[in-house]
């Protein structure tokens, strides 16, 4: 029997012993009595209750309560912020036997970790810095990075791919220069390399990037040199994460906000943190042996809840990404632009049906909502510019964004002549250890740094050591590329009409895949959604995501608002803007539903969505034209 039909059989089987609570399916994993006794599940026992195809994340009102209970026997960890460091860390805490609370004042990856270039990489400009610079800090982060983005890809192989970039070549030096450099760059990989880089001749780079420049600054194309990095679903990972620091039992609370620390009266040790519920408004006291701060660009302003003359550790730079039609680049081929007029790297990346482009690299001020400004927009539509051979426009951008990269100053340090890419620990404030700085490709080792760092903080006692670098995510276990196969062959989407009548619709291909990669080997539950419950129907034309996904979200993975639904869970925001907008009613309909929302609530959801949607500085909504990219 295969893989899938075993899951299929589990599915149904399970199916027979649940237990209907307000319209969505509660199961509980089995855990042995001994392990109950012992207060933690052991490590093989963790892994199988992660993989259960049958296994639903606990509800949000039972992890609150788990918050509130701390009271009367604190939590181990509590962890201030739900990005992919936030939720990586409460997921190392939690599969080592450690009690454990996150709390997020928005949703899951709704700052930076939702924003970024979608690779998961080592860093080529790192290693030429090494190289130039002797900078062995450099080349050791080059290294680490490296060993990290296999182990992601691999830990949730749903989500995570390697993809091909190429880099063209205007003269032979620059052939030569490049080759050699990512020649360098698989050496360094070692056992960890995706795949070797290779020359390609001009007339093959064409065939394989229809719409690249023969020539390109008054020069003609030499060839190119493809090498490999990592590319994901940001959001989509961070939510994996969050789910499945649930599973191993963390108690995790998007919509959650720390107010104010909580002190021991004779020691002054931070002990917990009040918290305010932002949906509900309900304030509460939830007690931790150590808190974590991992708040990203805001880490500052938790440090100051502890000292408010507490020196500032971030210097934020902004990151802006445009989103471009699908015939900008092949799929599976990414383009890199080696020289800027600042010196960065662009990308120019096939992504989730449509081409990603960026980033700038420029300082900023530290904001909830952070936007693009036309002239960075600008900035990347030039940059690819003179790489292709068909007209670059303005009026082209489906979305734009801006993430805030909380680049680390050590507050420790005698000096901060060079603010550093890697990640900082630090415990400057008794109770409270701050965990910032690194990228999205490091987020494991970062968190493992951090727990370290409670546990030494705390006087902790985990069961056993760091179990993540060989541990997949919800979803990814037994998830085969030919998942897909399975849905179309034996699941159909049931559409309801806007006349109420319920019509057959076969689940295509590119819905099929979608299911696959977004929910791995949850994606049958979804298709059963859409199957039983009518819910077939997309939510978008030329979108292939389904109503289903809505409500699937909204049961199991913490999807409490519209935002949460359009940014996180699917990403339509930063896809188009215009298509999330047109989705919008029906998403608000579903959750209604789902969330028992009335109709106050959910004219509140659509405005908030929509002022949201603003910040995504699409050609529709930036009501900006120039002569230029016309």
């Amino acid at each position: 029997m295969s893989a899938s039909a075993t899951r299929l059989r589990r599915l149904a089987s399970a199916a027979v012993a649940v237990t209907a609570c307000g319209g969505a399916v509660l199961l509980t994993p089995s855990i042995s009595s001994n392990e109950r006794a012992s207060g933690h599940p052991t490590v093989e026992s963790l892994r199988q209750i992660i993989n259960d195809p049958s296994a639903v994340v606990p509800s949000r009102t039972l992890q609150e309560s788990v918050l509130i209970g701390s009271k009367s026997g604190p939590l181990d960890i509590l962890v201030v912020g739900g990005g992919a460091t936030g939720c990586g860390v409460a997921l190392d805490a939690a599969t080592r036997g450690l009690r454990v609370g996150l709390v997020e004042r928005e949703d899951f990856s709704s700052g930076t970790s939702s924003r970024s270039t979608k690779l998961i990489h080592g860093g080529v400009r790192y290693l030429e810095k090494a190289v130039f610079g002797l900078d062995y800090g450099q080349l050791k982060l080059v290294f680490h990075a490296l060993e990290e983005r296999k182990q992601v890809i691999e830990n949730a192989p749903h989500l995570c791919h390697a993809l091909p970039c190429m880099t063209p070549c205007f003269d032979w030096f620059e052939v030569v220069y490049y080759w050699m450099g990512l020649k360098m760059y698989d050496l360094v990989a070692g056992r960890r390399l995706l795949h070797f880089s290779r020359y390609y001749s001009a007339q093959e780079s064409v065939e394989l990037f229809p719409t690249l420049a023969r020539k390109g600054k008054g020069k003609s194309l030499r060839g190119t040199v493809v090498y490999y990095d990592g590319q994901m679903n940001d959001s989509r990972l961070n939510v994996g994460l969050a789910c499945t620091a649930a599973l191993a039992g963390a108690a995790v609370l998007n919509h959650a906000e720390v107010v104010s620390f909580l002190n021991d009266e004779g020691t002054q040790r931070i002990i917990g943190a009040r918290i305010r519920d932002n949906l509900s408004g309900q304030e509460f006291d939830a007690y931790a042996k150590v808190v974590v701060n991992a708040a990203g660009p805001f880490c500052d302003s938790v440090r100051k809840m502890a000292n408010k003359d507490a020196l500032p550790m971030i210097c934020p730079s902004s990151g802006v990404h445009i989103v471009l039609p699908d015939y900008y680049s092949p799929d599976g081929m990414g383009l890199i632009v080696p020289k800027t007029k600042d010196g960065r790297v662009v990308f120019m990346l096939p992504w989730l049906g449509r081409t990603i482009a960026g980033t700038t690299d420029s300082s900023t001020s530290i904001t909830p909502l952070p936007e693009p400004n036309e002239n960075e927009i600008q900035f990347i539509l030039d940059a690819i510019c003179d790489y292709l051979n068909i007209k670059v426009r303005r009026t082209d951008v489906l979305s734009a964004w801006s993430g805030i990269r909380p680049l680390a100053v050590d507050p420790n340090a005698k000096n901060t002549e060079s603010i550093s890419r890697d990640h900082v620990v630090s415990e400057e404030y008794p109770g409270l250890v701050t965990i910032t700085g690194g990228k999205w490709t490091t987020y494991r080792s970062m968190a493992e740094d951090a727990v370290n760092a409670a546990i030494k903080s705390g006087k902790l006692s985990p069961s056993n050591e760091c179990i993540t670098s060989n541990l997949r995510l919800i979803g990814g276990d037994g998830w085969e590329p030919s998942l897909f196969t399975v849905l179309a062959q034996q699941y159909v989407r049931m559409k309801k009409s806007d006349g109420g009548k319920v019509v057959p619709g076969v689940m295509d291909t590119t819905a099929a895949k979608h299911l696959s990669h977004a929910y791995g080997t949850l994606a049958e539950r979804v298709a059963t959604i859409a199957q039983n419950e009518n819910l077939g129907k997309r939510l978008a034309h030329g979108y292939p995501y389904l109503e289903a996904e809505v409500a699937y979200c909204a049961r199991n993975e913490y999807c409490e608002s519209a935002i949460d639904f359009i940014a996180r869970r699917s990403r339509l925001a930063f896809l188009d803007t215009d298509a999330a907008s047109h989705a919008l009613p029906r998403i608000i309909e579903i959750l209604a539903t789902e969330h028992n929302w009335d109709k106050s609530r959910q004219k509140e959801e659509m405005q908030k969505a929509k002022e949201f949607l603003e910040t995504f500085k699409s050609s529709k909504n930036a009501h900006f034209y120039d002569g230029k990219h016309q």
